[in-house]
């Protein structure tokens, strides 16, 4: 842990933060790296760290520029990380490769837990999580996000498994993983773009204050791991389900056709549903975000 804080360089309001026992809230930055383009995506990103900042919680944005793996950024590097024009997708398998050889890097789901954890960052807000792909029986394309999931102890409020992936399969391997998936004021698991979906809650809490409590609980078990919130997208700016299934469809027949696969198969299908959509599927990610990072601000106030 010593050698790894060697590497980071956590910015000075974030540390006095966790110091102090202050609420913070970590955020990732592939949204950032590949989510979207210059200048929107630095637009984005300042307005959800207002968002957190509005809630009464410090935000720390986390990504590896030159090297380095920032534990928040100041306006000015996030506009720099913005620009960037070769970043890399930064999970665990890459985190450390990106930083020996001085590389930028957006990071996603799996890395921003690992550096909140070693941050001591307990709250961290995303859109939605990576989860098991279709067709994964064959393909075994599953995201490094799920056994993130259960071994950092990290609470990631998102709006569910992105609705591209097999929402049934993900909640298989986290239920196996021991992974508490708790929906937050609902009665079922949300699908990213739409507040429904045919998937049961495993649990559901309705306060901030009790997801923060349930955490501390596990923690004082030892039971190891985080847990996954899921927030719905606010009913004004959701894609209804049956109508998103369809451009979902449609989405992944050209992915299969063009052989997409990989780390690029989630980027290929958001752009893709970007332009099948007409941007609607765009606006509704960012209105999640900060839906999400409204939440994740009020649960680490909650501790």
């Amino acid at each position: 842990m010593a050698n790894a804080k060697a590497l980071m360089d956590i910015h000075p309001e974030v540390a006095e933060a966790v110091k102090a026992g202050r609420p913070v809230v970590a955020l990732e930055s592939t949204i950032i790296t590949h989510g979207m383009p210059w200048p929107e995506n630095d637009a984005m990103a300042g307005r959800v760290e207002a968002i957190v900042r509005e809630e009464g919680a410090i935000p720390a944005t986390i990504a590896v520029m030159n090297g380095r793996l920032k534990i928040g950024l100041s306006e000015d590097e996030r506009k720099a990380l913005a620009q960037t024009k070769d970043a890399m997708k930064l999970s665990r398998a890459d985190l450390a490769f990106a930083m020996a050889e001085g590389r930028d890097g957006g990071t996603t789901v799996a890395a921003t837990m690992i550096a909140a954890a070693w941050a001591g960052i307990k709250v961290f807000a995303t859109g939605g999580i990576g989860g098991v792909h279709k067709g994964a029986e064959t393909s075994f394309d599953i995201s490094a996000d799920l056994p993130e999931l259960a071994r950092t102890p990290v609470i990631v409020v998102s709006a569910g498994p992105k609705a591209i992936l097999d929402g049934a399969k993900t909640l298989e391997v986290l239920e196996t993983n021991g992974v508490p998936v708790v929906c937050y004021q609902s009665d079922v698991v949300p699908a990213f773009w739409s507040r429904q979906s045919p998937l049961p809650a495993p649990l559901r809490l309705d306060e901030p204050k009790a997801i923060a409590r349930f955490h501390s609980v596990r923690q004082e078990l030892e039971l190891g791991g985080g847990m996954l919130v899921a927030n719905p997208v606010p009913e004004k700016d959701e894609i209804p389900a049956d109508v998103m299934a369809d451009f979902i469809a449609q989405a992944q027949e050209d992915a299969e056709r063009l052989k997409i696969s990989g780390k690029e198969v989630t980027p290929y299908l958001l752009g893709r549903l970007l332009e099948i959509t007409g941007g609607r599927s765009l606006a509704t990610n960012i209105a999640l975000v900060e839906n999400n990072a409204r939440l994740a601000a009020r649960i680490a106030a909650g501790f």
